[in-house]
């Protein structure tokens, strides 16, 4: 099922969304860490137990995979979502491991129309991956464009 639509008008600064309930498997993690982040830790058990981690762990990319599918199916709009400009404060927090659950948490900070392009805006939003133990396992602050119902009356030429 896909996302509901959301407009810019229907967001505010202080509403939060969560959502998602995702499985992370040791396989899928060797697989991603095989294919993007081949790192010892990542790919097999017994390597991640000589380090500071004690076992297998996602690599934060893979963690940040997690939450974007997260987000698309959940709350970014096909017909409504138009990309983002960038993110900051990226912060993995603790390990990911196999057998987490995550989900997500937005907090919407800021809405605002564009004045050049009054048929859209951006949304700057506070996001969290969060494991089954309530922990934040992911940080980030980032700022979504989205397309805008109507364009005031006053923008338009």
């Amino acid at each position: 099922m896909p996302a509901p639509v959301r407009y810019l008008e229907d967001f505010a600064p202080g509403m939060e969304f969560e959502f998602g309930d995702r499985l992370v498997t040791a396989e899928e993690v060797v697989q991603f860490a095989k294919e993007y982040d081949p790192q010892p830790f990542h790919l097999d058990e017994e390597a991640g137990k000589a380090t500071h981690f004690g076992g297998l762990v996602a690599s934060g990319w893979q963690t940040a995979g997690f939450m974007m599918r997260m987000l698309v199916d959940n709350m970014l709009s096909p017909e409504t979502s138009l990309g983002s400009p960038g993110l900051d404060e990226l912060r993995w927090l603790k390990p990911v491991r196999p057998g987490d659950r995550l989900r997500v948490r937005v907090r919407v900070m800021e809405v605002k129309r564009s004045r050049s392009r009054p048929e859209m805006g951006t949304i700057r939003q506070s996001t969290e991956v969060l494991n089954h133990k309530d922990e934040v396992v992911m940080s980030m602050f980032s700022i979504g464009m989205v397309r805008a119902r109507a364009i005031p009356k006053d923008s338009a030429g």
